[in-house]
């Protein structure tokens, strides 16, 4: 593909469902170009499904998709009925299998029926208007990205996807022909579009987007300021700091090596739930195991309830039933935030002081990528089985053991050096630098892919 013009900015295009599309779009808003007649959520991001204007009958072909998604996930731990409905959606949502290698461009039902509702008018609106002044087209989900190649978008279409594999949705109904570019994660991504049917100069290998503001630009000064202290936290005999005292230096500092260095704060760890609110109950189960620890300050408990109102609640209501004041106990708190970007910028905030993120393995697992240890939650749908795969292929990850009895097992990970290991290992084998590479892609016209990338 030849690149003929560069550009400032592009329209960043997401959709309100969760938050792993939302998040993806998050770290592009400084480049994302506002157009009359689009209300954004203030940063630039345009929602194809909730933005300024949008038809009726548009917004209730959404409505209906995300609210039967998160009904569904919310459904899944009732016994038959909702094991059964969840068990439905996630068949019709499946990832095949990557082996052995065939034709799989054919489109799906799921395919089919998304491109009977394109084609009787659902996104034309949107695209209408941006094609007014047809800059780059970035879209976090595929679907809108559908829309504008359907409905004669003028600029080029980029799609960004936001799992470690993805299902024959995320391509087109022929995708031989298709102009949609696709920003990957990972190489799997890439072989997989291909067996899909899009032709390999389609697709780029740029990383996820982490936010630049746990980076620190190119020199990585806030990531390394963050993970060298972390190492420090989740190391506290130092095994893991003596066995690889050299990576460290040569990545980090000496500093961090030294088996008394300064700690900062107690080990702090983020759980965070879904978009949908899944596994609230979770968090409550984590801050009963480590009440004593969380009372004489040797751990930092943060609950992530995002921008869910209900789940800010349960989780208040909870920790006063179980004697937990948050005014009282400073080492236990609640984020929550009334917007998506406000919830980003608290939550990135905070991923800067943790030393262990906690969640099923969605969007987040990329995470890694920032030095973060993951403790793996149970998975909810098929593409997050692959991320916890791929997690676990590049030693960042674990799955989580009874959580009742964290309290046991998550002392004995720290005194192996186990967490600082994992930390590393996200460091040194996920891809950071993403929403970069996105960057050189789209607006420079450069074909910037990441090099030595792991296959899975």
């Amino acid at each position: 593909m030849a690149f003929q013009e560069k550009f400032k900015n592009a329209y960043v295009v997401t959709v309100d469902m969760g938050y792993g599309h939302q998040r993806a779009a998050y770290p592009l808003h400084d480049i994302a170009a506002s157009i009359e007649g689009v209300s954004t959520n203030g940063s630039g991001v345009i929602n194809a499904n909730k933005y300024g204007g949008i038809p009726a009958k548009d917004q209730r072909m959404w409505e209906g998709g995300r609210k039967l998604y998160e009904t569904v996930s919310r459904m899944k731990h009732i016994p038959l009925i909702g094991t059964a409905a969840f068990g439905i959606m996630d068949y019709v949502q499946r990832i095949e299998p990557f082996y052995p290698a065939r034709d799989l461009s054919g489109p799906t039902i799921q395919v089919k029926q998304i491109y009977r509702m394109i084609r009787s008018g659902w996104g034309k609106h949107l695209i209408q208007l941006l094609n007014h002044n047809p800059l780059p087209f970035i879209s976090t989900f595929f679907t809108p990205a559908f829309f504008a190649e359907e409905h004669g978008y003028k600029g080029p279409i980029y799609c960004i996807c936001t799992d470690t594999d993805i299902s024959r949705a995320w391509a087109p109904f022929d995708p031989k022909k298709t102009r949609i570019n696709y920003l990957v994660p990972n190489r799997r991504v890439k072989e997989r579009l291909q067996l899909y049917g899009v032709r390999k100069e389609n697709i780029f290998v740029t990383g996820f987007p982490l936010p630049k503001e746990n980076i620190g630009g190119s020199s990585l000064s806030i990531l390394k300021k963050s993970l060298g202290e972390r190492i420090t936290h989740l190391d506290p005999d130092g095994r893991y700091r003596r066995k690889y005292a050299h990576t460290i230096s040569e990545f980090l500092s000496s500093e961090f090596c030294a088996k008394r260095c300064k700690v900062r704060h107690p080990i702090t760890i983020t759980f965070a739930v879904g978009g949908a609110g899944a596994q609230r109950e979770l968090g409550i189960i984590i801050a009963q195991s480590l009440r004593e620890h969380i009372v004489k300050g040797r751990v930092k408990l943060c609950l992530v309830a995002g921008t869910r109102n209900d789940v800010y609640r349960f989780y208040e209501d909870e920790l006063h039933k179980n004697n937990f004041s948050l005014k009282d106990h400073k080492h236990i708190s609640i984020v929550y935030a009334e917007s998506k970007e406000e919830y980003f910028k608290k939550f990135n905030a905070v991923l800067n002081e943790t030393d262990v993120l906690w969640t099923k393995p969605s969007e987040l697992s990329f995470y890694a990528g920032l030095g973060l240890p993951i403790i793996i939650a149970p998975t909810v749908g098929s593409q997050e089985d692959f991320n916890k795969q791929w997690l676990m292929s590049i030693g960042a990850g674990v799955p989580q053991e009874d959580p009742r009895y964290t309290s046991e097992w998550l002392f004995d990970w720290l005194e192996s050096g186990w967490l600082a290991q994992a930390a590393m290992n996200g460091f040194l084998n996920a891809p950071r630098n993403g929403a970069y590479h996105i960057e050189e892609v789209v607006l420079r016209g450069k074909r910037s892919e990441i090099e030595d990338v792991h296959l899975l």
